[in-house]
């Protein structure tokens, strides 16, 4: 479904961004693995990808910092000759009331989570024109969708990401490149794992399936996103959050 294609995935060490990175080299994508704090998982993900055939590579960057995006991006367009596939997946919580919450809890998630995703795209522009055909895949959420109490930082950088996808789908719609968001609902990573019962049931409780999601969910539907099945599809968002948004 992906042969030939080369894709980057940002925060792909652990979690959903892990999942996504090795199902789509399942599919048969070469995978670049991005990270910015974890070296060893970030090259135990890479050893899997390498273990299905397809090539890789592990860079490290923090997409909150503009000019290391931009190296990272020259770099891999210059070992892999293409990238077709963005996957913006990288994101950070800093949870907490508004009352409670700093000023610079407020700009970290806000630089990592919504300039993040404008820092690679930015420096992606050029080679996706190039090349006339592309897929950006957007991560949101559930809170930037329906927004969440203590979460004021987060559900505004997701929502900002909702609205950056919708603007640079109709930007890149004439150029073959389409550009949709997906948007998690409460998903069983090491997040969620470490909440009390009590939490986890209280969150059971507003899903009208009643149950958490697996990341494997979330990138079956980036993969969906980054193949020719879903070339007439742009500039949407796409809830996989087991009907919270309903």
């Amino acid at each position: 479904m992906l042969e030939g294609k080369v894709a980057l995935v940002t925060g792909a060490s652990r979690g959903i961004g892990r999942e996504i990175a090795l199902t789509l080299a399942g599919y048969g994508a070469d995978v670049i693995v991005n990270f910015n704090g974890s070296e060893d998982k970030a090259k135990r993900v890479a050893k899997e990808i390498e273990a299905m055939g397809r090539k890789t590579a592990v860079v490290q960057c923090s997409v909150a910092d503009y000019e290391a995006c931009g190296k990272m991006i020259t770099d891999m367009l210059a070992r892999f000759g293409h990238i077709d596939i963005l996957v913006n997946n990288a994101g950070i919580t800093k949870d907490n009331l508004m009352i409670k919450m700093s000023e610079e809890d407020f700009d970290a998630v806000i630089d990592t989570n919504l300039k993040g995703t404008f820092n690679t795209i930015k420096h992606m522009y050029r080679a996706l024109i190039k090349q006339r055909s592309g897929r950006i895949i957007n991560l949101s959420s559930v809170s930037g969708v329906l927004g969440n109490p203590g979460q004021a930082n987060y559900s505004a950088s997701k929502a900002g990401v909702i609205g950056l996808t919708k603007s640079m789908a109709r930007e890149l719609a004439g150029r073959n490149i389409t550009v949709n968001a997906v948007a998690p609902g409460y998903i069983d990573t090491d997040m969620t794992q470490s909440m009390s019962n009590s939490t986890k049931e209280a969150i059971i409780s507003q899903i009208p399936l009643k149950r958490v999601g697996q990341p494997k969910d979330i990138a079956e539907m980036v993969a969906f996103l980054a193949s020719d099945k879903a070339a007439y599809i742009t500039g949407q968002v796409i809830s996989v959050d087991g009907g919270m948004a309903i």
